[in-house]
């Protein structure tokens, strides 16, 4: 896409109404990233560009039609950008998103779209301000506001249905989140196409991960095996290195220390391939744990 279309046009407007790139940065972001955007060097996320437009008096969805710019759905865009914040735990910049979008119609006029900034406050409420009634209090609501039990769940639903999971095992009623994960398995056996194919990885560790608080280590690396052979036939390492990790905790929790081992070296491989430090001194602190217990340091 040619994000310069944007940028110029945010630049036309701006000085239809008459502001500077300062005056139209404020409160939004600095007047460099507006100089940028104007030049089409960066596109705005959508928190971004809803605040911009709000400024310049156009509906958001105006850039989206605007000259040769193909259409896009500004909601679909906040969604991706929502996952993306969410899945690299960044819950504050999250969050932000969410109270900006909670002022803007598209959302708080259309019950699926509401679903979406509901479900992204309960995990904030939830991970962050720590207040787990709230959190899954606001979890259930927002699925209540789609959910048909006459259906099969959208692909949204089932997430939010796995998030409902993880919030349990996180309260401790691990039988309670394994049952919601059997559910969650059972909707997407009976769903023709999987989109994001991350959500099986992602339940099927969830699984394993309880399974292992329950101490069923075996049955717990079945899923993990399971999550492993799924990543690798389609081709999506999403969540790789966590289930080599875990894998190898399970066998470290039975005893079986060199295969523990060989599962830890598999995991720091897959982060260091991917350039993820998040667990780096972590996972180099349990090596040097595994191998002292086997005489090898």
């Amino acid at each position: 896409m040619d994000y310069s279309i944007i940028g110029k046009k945010i630049k036309e407007l701006r000085k239809v109404v008459g502001l500077t790139q300062g005056d139209l940065a404020e409160g939004i972001c600095t007047q460099a990233l507006i100089s940028r955007i104007e030049k089409g060097d960066i596109y705005p996320s959508a928190t971004a560009l809803y605040q911009i437009s709000q400024k310049l008096g156009v509906d958001v969805n105006y850039f989206f039609e605007i000259g040769t710019t193909p259409r896009l759905d500004y909601v679909k865009e906040v969604e991706r950008q929502l996952r993306n914040l969410r899945v690299k735990l960044m819950y504050d910049e999250m969050i932000e998103m969410v109270r900006t979008e909670e002022k803007n119609p598209l959302f708080f006029r259309n019950q699926t779209n509401l679903q979406l900034l509901y479900w992204h406050k309960s995990i904030y409420i939830f991970e962050i301000e720590k207040d787990r009634d709230a959190g899954l209090a606001l979890l259930k609501t927002a699925l209540s506001l789609t959910m048909n039990k006459k259906r099969a769940m959208t692909e949204r639903e089932i997430e939010i249905h796995m998030t409902l999971g993880v919030f349990e095992y996180g309260n401790g009623h691990l039988e309670k989140s394994l049952t919601l994960y059997e559910e969650v398995r059972s909707a997407l056996q009976s769903s023709t196409q999987l989109n994001d194919k991350s959500i099986k990885t992602r339940l099927l560790y969830n699984i394993a991960r309880t399974l292992t608080r329950l101490g069923k280590y075996k049955e717990s690396n079945s899923y993990c095996n399971q999550a492993i052979k799924w990543c690798l036939e389609e081709e999506h390492l999403f969540g790789l290195g966590e289930l080599y990790y875990h894998t190898g905790y399970n066998y470290e929790l039975e005893g079986e220390l060199e295969k523990a081992l060989s599962y830890i070296n598999k995991s720091i491989l897959i982060f260091d391939m991917y350039g993820d430090n998040r667990y780096h001194q972590y996972l180099q602190k349990k090596r040097e744990e595994i191998s002292r217990k086997m005489g090898i340091l």
